[in-house]
């Protein structure tokens, strides 16, 4: 294909989440996740793989925001501009920012300063007995995480997802994403939307099939 100016290269874990980031324009999907972060060598075969001037490449992982600052310095005829995303959500809202015509070090400054009005909690599942921030958590409780921390621990996907929401949005948020993982079926994903525009009526609220693994849910709240 011919050289063109802009590329963008992103690392998504969940078919799902690939095929949004695929209808978004972007052109290497990496698979990767928790478990199986993508190596410099990885990153750098899709580097190789897509032909334009200048690729924007969003990490969407804080584990692999170093491989992705490695791959960058190794690459020499191509400019690569790492967007530190640490989160699927951050990494969609970025590429939302990218307007055609703008200076590549004045759009990825925009895209690094758009990551501060997202919050991205997201569901999952303790692997095994642990006490972590004063909470006692036993092998299959639900968490809601919220960065590292554990802001909620729940016996029931559905309780701690609204429990989790309801910590997070507040009174300036605007618009709420649920992806959904593999583990979640389409009708509980639309009864947890039906739950939220319920209670959040002045935001906006949409669901979208992320098929992540680990992650019942990985919200994204702006």
């Amino acid at each position: 294909q011919e050289r063109k100016e802009v590329g963008f290269i992103a690392i998504s874990a969940g078919e799902g989440l690939s095929q949004i980031f695929k209808n978004l324009g972007v052109d290497e999907i990496i698979e990767g996740g928790q478990t199986m972060n993508p190596s410099t060598e990885d990153i750098l075969n899709a580097i190789e793989k897509v032909n334009a001037d200048a690729i924007f490449l969003l990490p969407n992982n804080k584990n692999i925001i170093l491989a992705a600052e490695q791959a960058a310095k190794l690459t020499e005829d191509k400019k690569i501009l790492v967007v530190p995303s640490r989160s699927v959500p951050e990494g969609i809202h970025a590429i939302f920012q990218y307007e055609e015509g703008i200076p590549h070090e004045t759009m990825l400054e925009t895209m690094i300063e758009s990551l501060k009005e997202v919050k991205t909690p997201s569901v999952t599942y303790a692997v095994r007995d642990t006490s972590l921030d004063g909470k006692e958590i036993k092998e299959g409780d639900i968490l809601g995480m919220v960065g590292d921390n554990i802001a909620v621990v729940s016996q029931s996907v559905e309780e701690g997802t609204r429990a989790l929401i309801d910590q997070i949005v507040s009174d300036d948020s605007e618009m709420i994403s649920l992806y959904f993982g593999a583990d979640v079926t389409q009708e509980q994903a639309d009864e947890m939307l039906s739950y939220v525009t319920e209670q959040y009526p002045d935001c906006e609220a949409e669901i979208q099939w992320g098929k992540q693994p680990l992650y019942y849910y990985i919200i994204s709240v702006e």
